[in-house]
Parts: C-alpha cells; sequence; structure tokens
C-alpha cells in the first residue's frame, strides 16, 4: 500500500478533558490516542503518515518525531480546513488514494481500513466515507442512502428532520479519496455556515452533485467510530478496550479467574495455560510463555518470560526471565536484566543490569546491580554489589557454584571466582580464587563493663 497515504486530524484542544495537553494525547490503556491511530494505520499498510497538529502543537510534534510529518493548523476552522494544511505534503507524495482519519478515535482498526480501501479501489469510488451501525446514533451525521442503497448523503444531527434520525448508520469521520479528487475537492468547499468554518463533510454533497462516484463502506467493528470528549468516556473506553483484550487472551487459553486490576496490552504475546492474576498490569512489548503464574500485584514492561515461571509481585523492565524461575514476592527487575532457568529470586530483591546464571538462588534483601552471576550461585540475605564509586559503574563477576555469605558487599571491579566462598558480614575489595573461602572483617573483640562505665542509653538505671 505504499502508493496510499494517511492525513490524520489531531489539533484539538479537548477543552472538556481539562488537559495542558492535546486532545489526542490522552491515553487509552498507557498509549496516547494518537498512537492506536498511528498503529492501526501502519498495521493496514499505510506508512506514509501525515499529523495535522493544532493546540499545544509542540508537544504533539516532540511525541511524533521521526514516526510522522506533522503540519500545523495554526487557526481551527474546521476539519476542512485542518486537512487543507497538508495539501503541500500531498501534492509533493507519489501518492494514488489519501486515508482521512481523526486522531481521538483510537477504536478505528486496520481491518476496518484495508476493507474499506478494498471496497473503495473494487467499486471505483473518488471518495469512500467509512460508516458504523450503532444503537445510540444520537450527535452523529447520519449516512443516508437512495432506494438502492447507494449513499447520497451525510446529513448532521443539528440539519437532521424526525425520519433522518432514526436513521442507525452513522459518519465516523474517517473516509478514503482519490488524492486528484480530494485535492479539487477541498478547493469547492467554502465556510458559509453559521460557524465559518470548513467542513469535510461537504465535500461529499459536491461530490455528488457534480456525478463524481462515491461510497460509504459500513465497518464490521461498529466501535470504529467510538471517540472520547470527557475522562468519563475516556474511562469507558478504557474499560471497553480492556475487557476486549482479556476476552480475545482468555478465548485463546489463558486463564484469567478474576479480571480486577489486570490491564493487558493489545499487542502482549501470552502462551496457553498461563495464569493471569488480579492487579497485573503486564504494558508493550512483553512476551509471556505457557504455563506461566503473572501477578498477583505484577507490572511487566517490554519483558519477555519464558514458560513454566512464577512471577509474583514482581515490577520488570526491558527484562528477560528464563523457564522455570520463581520470582517474588517483591523483586524489581531493572533494565538489561537476564534471569536464567530455574532461577529463584525472593523478598525484596533488586537486579539491574546484570545476567544471573541457571540455578541461581537469590532469596531476600539482596541487589544484584551490573553482575555477571555464573550457574547454581547462592546469595545469603542482605548482600549487595557495590557497583558505584561516585564517578563510574563497575561490575561483578561470581563464578559458578559460588557462595557469597549474608551481608557481604562485593566491591566492584572484583571477580569471586567458582566454587569460592564469602564469609558473612565480608566486604570483597580483591579477587577471591576458585575454591578460595575469602574473610573479610576483624576479628571480635569484648569489652567487659563497658556499659556500666559509658552509660550510652537514656532514662535507664545502670
Amino acid at each position: 500500500m505504499n502508493k496510499n497515504c494517511a492525513v490524520i486530524l489531531a489539533g484539538g484542544e479537548g477543552t472538556r478533558m481539562h488537559s495542558q495537553k492535546p486532545k489526542v494525547m490522552a491515553e487509552l490503556l498507557f498509549k496516547p490516542m494518537i498512537d492506536h491511530v498511528l498503529a492501526a494505520a501502519r498495521k493496514a499498510g499505510v506508512d506514509d503518515i501525515c499529523v495535522v497538529t493544532g493546540y499545544q502543537a509542540p508537544i504533539l510534534e516532540a511525541h511524533l518525531a521521526g514516526r510522522a510529518a506533522t503540519v500545523r493548523q495554526t487557526e481551527r476552522l474546521g476539519t476542512g480546513h485542518a486537512v487543507m494544511q497538508a495539501v503541500d505534503y500531498l501534492r509533493t507524495g507519489d501518492f494514488e488514494n489519501v486515508l482521512i482519519l481523526n486522531g481521538d478515535a483510537p477504536f478505528m482498526d486496520s481491518s476496518t481500513i484495508a476493507e474499506a480501501l478494498a471496497y473503495h479501489e473494487r467499486r471505483g469510488f473518488v471518495q469512500t466515507v467509512i460508516s458504523a451501525r450503532i444503537e445510540e446514533p444520537y450527535g452523529y451525521g447520519r449516512i443516508v442512502r437512495d432506494f438502492n442503497g447507494d449513499f447520497v448523503a451525510i446529513v448532521e444531527e443539528a440539519s437532521a428532520d424526525k425520519e433522518t434520525k432514526k436513521i442507525n448508520e452513522i459518519n465516523s469521520g474517517a473516509m478514503w479519496f482519490k488524492k486528484d479528487a480530494l485535492l479539487y475537492l477541498l478547493s469547492r468547499i467554502t465556510n458559509e455556515n453559521s460557524k465559518g468554518e470548513y467542513y469535510l463533510t461537504d465535500t461529499v454533497g459536491i461530490a455528488v452533485n457534480e456525478k463524481m462516484r462515491v461510497g460509504a463502506y459500513t465497518a464490521k467493528n461498529a466501535d470504529a467510530v467510538l471517540g472520547a470528549n470527557t475522562r468519563v468516556q475516556l474511562n469507558e473506553l478504557n474499560e471497553r478496550l480492556r475487557h476486549k483484550i482479556l476476552n480475545r487472551l482468555m478465548l485463546s487459553g489463558v486463564s484469567i479467574p478474576c479480571t480486577d486490576g489486570v490491564i493487558i496490552d493489545n499487542d502482549a504475546v501470552i502462551g496457553p495455560d498461563t495464569v493471569i492474576l488480579p492487579g497485573t498490569i503486564i504494558k508493550e512489548g512483553c512476551e509471556i510463555g505457557e504455563n506461566c503464574v503473572i501477578g498477583p500485584g505484577t507490572v511487566l514492561y517490554k519483558t519477555k518470560v519464558a514458560s513454566g515461571s512464577t512471577l509474583n509481585q514482581v515490577q520488570a523492565e526491558e527484562a528477560v526471565v528464563g523457564e522455570n524461575a520463581r520470582l517474588g514476592p517483591f523483586v524489581h527487575l531493572r533494565p538489561n536484566t537476564v534471569i536464567g532457568n530455574s532461577v529463584h529470586c525472593g523478598n525484596f530483591v533488586e537486579v539491574k543490569n546484570s545476567t544471573v546464571g541457571d540455578h541461581t538462588s537469590v532469596s531476600h534483601l539482596t541487589y544484584v546491580g551490573d553482575s555477571d552471576v555464573g550457574k547454581g550461585v547462592n546469595f545469603g540475605c542482605g548482600v549487595v554489589t557495590v557497583n558505584f564509586n561516585g564517578k563510574t559503574k563497575n561490575r561483578c563477576v561470581i563464578g559458578d557454584d559460588a557462595f557469597i555469605g549474608c551481608n557481604t558487599n562485593l566491591i566492584a571491579p572484583v571477580r569471586v571466582g567458582d566454587r569460592a566462598y564469602t564469609a558473612a558480614g565480608s566486604t570483597i575489595t580483591e579477587e577471591v580464587p576458585d575454591d578460595a573461602l575469602a574473610i573479610a572483617r576483624n576479628r571480635q573483640q569484648n569489652k567487659p563493663g563497658w556499659v556500666i562505665k559509658r552509660k550510652p542509653y537514656r532514662d535507664k538505671k545502670y
């Protein structure tokens, strides 16, 4: 579909959102609405995209940098006027068809876009409006057809008579145009109306009057027309999309016994027989294998979890977890962490920018940062890899089957060899050879009667 492009209208303020951001930056399942629209267009094969910005344009332009061309609508004078701002973009591209989308209609999906284009080209239309049939059409422009079922007009709610208001097929605001026809029709619309604005829907009447072929494709997905003007409506869209994703996953073999607080990104990949427990949030870029247990209270972002693993009260960002790992509760995996197969990380463990080998146990109250940890290692309670000296980050290397005693501090850069031991309470600053025991602490000294002499406690009798 490289011969086609899209113009996305995203200049609205959305005053009822009460936000300092453009309306299209309001988030639906952790992504701005505009990102859902961009993804749908690209998934449908439309890669050349121009976004028309307006209110708080620099915010949106920074968000879109490198992902889409942008043009500004400095005065918001209607949808037709918005598309006019993209005329130079359209003229400089070798495009055959142009898709118009609304940036605040995040449920417009790739299938509807592709099917509407196929209909548009098959029927030889110069303009194809994407419509939908909904139960409550109040407030939407109605699609009017003649006795043969051919599309002839869009009638807005304010202009509709009693019979027209009974029509439940409505205009989504999305349209396909032949590029040359769009440029011509934009040159013909006027602002001779009560608001003094240029409406894109006026192109339909002009095309019909000039005997151009126009059509309306009825979307199979009625939700494609949905948008949000308030935070309440945004919440309703979130719930609708959330349950749609959860239902799809359950029908594919994922078990979600209670959906309370479960939010999963639409692109997440989750294998069958995996259980997702309440309070779990799986954001973008996540892949989870089969027979896992994720949750409760787990948050994942750009993280891969192999089959058979359990993550209980885990937060992980840009991490990889191997097969049959047991993590949690209260484990934090920070970026560039790789957890091997059958690894156990227990209460209050944090791992950052490290590789942890298979069958290693990091049971509790331990920080592993900037480290390469071998297989079969045991970490006692309270171990810290001291990776920052105030200026630079340095790495620790721990060999296979090493035993790191409780409250050991490993001062990076340092290496602990294969099968080596560190005594509890040691601060290790030098290499520990293979099979050696490192003890780095002062010999204990007892001072009899010290408390009686020094009286260190207040309000106590000695």
